[in-house]
C-alpha cells in the first residue's frame, strides 16, 4: 500500500502526517525519525484492521456508466438506430 505523507519542519521539529488525516502524524527531531515513527503508527493501524482500502463508486451521471452494457434490449435499440442512420446516409448520397 502506498500512502502520501506530508513532512513539514517547524521550530526545529519535523511533523510527518498522513495526507488527509488529522490524527495520523508523528513529530520528531529529524525528518527520518518522523517518517519512521509515522510508518510504525500506520503499520499498527493496518495490523489492527483500522485502515482498509475502500473504493467509492462515482455518483451522478458517472454512476450510470456501463449499467446497461449486457442489456439485450438496449443492444437491439442501438442496432436499429445504426441501421436507420446508415439508410439515411445512403439516401443523402
Amino acid at each position: 500500500m502506498t500512502v502520501t505523507v506530508l513532512v513539514e519542519e517547524s521550530n526545529g521539529q519535523f511533523n510527518a502526517s498522513l495526507l488527509g488525516s488529522s490524527t495520523l502524524h508523528a513529530v520528531r527531531a529529524s525528518r527520518g525519525e518522523a517518517i519512521a515513527a509515522l510508518e510504525r503508527e500506520l503499520a499498527e493501524k493496518i495490523a489492527a484492521g483500522e485502515l482498509i482500502d475502500l473504493e467509492v463508486r462515482p455518483g451522478g451521471v458517472a454512476a450510470l456508466s456501463g449499467i446497461f452494457r449486457d442489456d439485450p434490449v438496449l443492444n437491439d435499440i442501438c442496432n436499429e438506430i445504426y441501421s436507420q442512420r446508415d439508410a439515411q446516409r445512403l439516401e443523402l448520397s
